[in-house]
């Protein structure tokens, strides 16, 4: 998968921005199968509510923004590639990421940018999960992650 730099930088300027207030953010990444290779060429920001409570933060997208989402997709003629949100701390899938995530078709990604994205991102930051044929998340190790993608400038 490549994904160009300037949709990397959107990603988080958008994370960082709603961190500065306290809360998680999340975006997607669309774009297009060229071969083999998936081509990311828009990062959408989606409407969100960011929800704080005593147990900690979440990010939600409601069901009318979902289904925004999917027409658009369809209409553009685009996929869904992957998701990228922030934690306030470490970076790691939890419980709910691996039960609401927007990226649902086996081979999804879904990524974890620590620290509420307060330092440029670098793919050694994030935690990196695919989603498997069971529907499961399996951790990307860091090795394989700079195979699978390529940011370019």
């Amino acid at each position: 998968m490549t994904i160009p730099r300037a949709c990397t930088d959107q990603a988080q300027q958008h994370m960082r921005s709603v961190g500065r207030d306290g809360h998680e953010g999340l975006a997607l990444w669309v774009g297009r199968q060229d071969g083999e290779r998936f081509q990311v060429g828009q990062t959408w920001i989606p409407a969100q509510r960011h929800i704080r409570t005593d147990d900690g933060v979440c990010v939600c997208i409601g069901a009318d923004e979902l289904h925004r989402i999917n027409v658009r997709l369809h209409r553009e003629k685009l996929t869904l590639l992957g998701q990228i949100h922030s934690h306030p701390g470490r970076a790691y899938h939890s419980g709910t990421d691996d039960a609401y995530a927007i990226a649902t078709a086996v081979g999804s990604l879904s990524l974890v940018v620590p620290d509420y994205a307060v330092r440029p991102f670098k793919l050694a930051d994030v935690a990196a999960y695919r989603l498997d044929a069971r529907a499961r998340w399996a951790r990307v190790p860091g090795s394989a992650l700079t195979q699978l993608i390529t940011v370019t400038d």
